[in-house]
């Protein structure tokens, strides 16, 4: 599980490796991600007047409960999106086009909206990739501080291997499946560093 941390690393050392002419770049973590223990990190990074790219990282590395419960939404996750700013930049509606590739290790816990309904009963592991379409909106908190509501609908391919919940489980099947949907969502808090020139 390396790999999210990896590709974090590389798109942080690619925006700071850009020319520092006109750069904004904003340091954000989705509140609602932590809701569900998982810590997760995105850096925003202007292209231009109306237009931002954002890469976000998520990494939850724990297990709930006794081991031979075998309860965990353990994954990783990393989401690139390109975001279209109709007024100007980090201050309003925004719409953009995101890609997603993770992989995941879950099952033993509850959760009431699909895909994910089905892990109470048994453990999932593999990957997912996919994207879709997001649209938000962001306000002003103070000099440095933004707040950042955004909701994305796509496409998202699931390979997995179903095992029995309990630890070392027995393997039920391989199969895989296609989820249109909500893929996305988040409430955000965001610093911002701003460069003299802007």
């Amino acid at each position: 599980m390396n790999k999210p941390l990896f590709l974090f690393i590389s798109a942080l050392l690619f925006v700071c490796a850009m020319p520092a002419r006109a750069q904004q770049v904003g340091i954000k973590t989705n509140a609602l991600y932590w809701a569900t223990t998982t810590p997760n990190l995105g850096i925003e990074l202007a292209l231009g007047r109306k237009l931002t790219v954002d890469v976000t990282g998520s990494y939850n590395p724990w297990q709930f409960g006794n081991r031979e419960d075998n309860k965990k939404l353990q994954h990783w996750l990393v989401r690139p999106e390109v975001r279209f700013w109709p007024y100007e930049k980090w201050d309003g509606h925004f719409l953009g086009i995101y890609g997603l590739l993770g992989s995941y290790n879950a099952g033993g816990v509850d959760l009431p909206f699909p895909p994910l309904n089905h892990l109470r009963e048994n453990r999932y592991e593999g990957y997912a990739a996919g994207g879709g379409f997001s649209y938000g909106y962001q306000w002003f908190l103070g000099t440095h501080w933004n707040l950042e509501v955004t909701a994305g609908l796509g496409y998202t391919y699931l390979n997995y291997e179903r095992y029995e919940c309990r630890r070392c489980g027995e393997r039920l099947g391989k199969s895989h499946k296609h989820w249109v949907g909500p893929t996305h969502v988040g409430v955000s808090v965001i610093y911002l560093f701003k460069s003299k020139r802007n």
